[in-house]
């Protein structure tokens, strides 16, 4: 299978770049010929354009003016009571539990007895 793989892929790089050699040919084989001459187009001649007529400019009314409102006065603002805080209870910190201690001797394991042989 892997080698099918790379059949597949030297071909498609060997056509690659026979096809590039190709197209590098075909761009020097048009390189090297002469442009050919292009006769001169007739140039197209155009009416004039229409004149625009004078459109009659309309009178508008003038803007309405907005009218002026009396300004409402507010009572004033009523003043805030002064309120004392009460103290807060003064709570006592809980204790810190102790550090556990890590042993440092290693346990025994039990070890089974075999089985009795019959």
């Amino acid at each position: 299978m892997a080698s099918s793989n790379f059949y597949l892929v030297l071909s498609l790089i060997m056509a690659i770049t026979l096809s590039s050699i190709h197209g590098s040919s075909a761009a020097r084989s048009l390189l090297q010929t002469s442009q050919p001459t292009v006769p001169p187009l007739p140039k197209a001649t155009l009416p004039p354009l229409p004149t625009m007529p004078n459109l009659p400019t309309a009178t508008l009314p003038p803007l309405p003016t907005n009218p002026t409102l009396p300004k409402p006065t507010l009572p004033p603002m009523p003043a805030m009571p002064k309120v004392a805080l009460p103290p807060l209870p003064t709570n006592p910190l809980p204790t810190m539990p102790s550090i556990p201690t890590i042993p440092t001797n290693m346990p025994s394991f039990p070890f089974l007895s075999p089985p009795p042989s019959n």
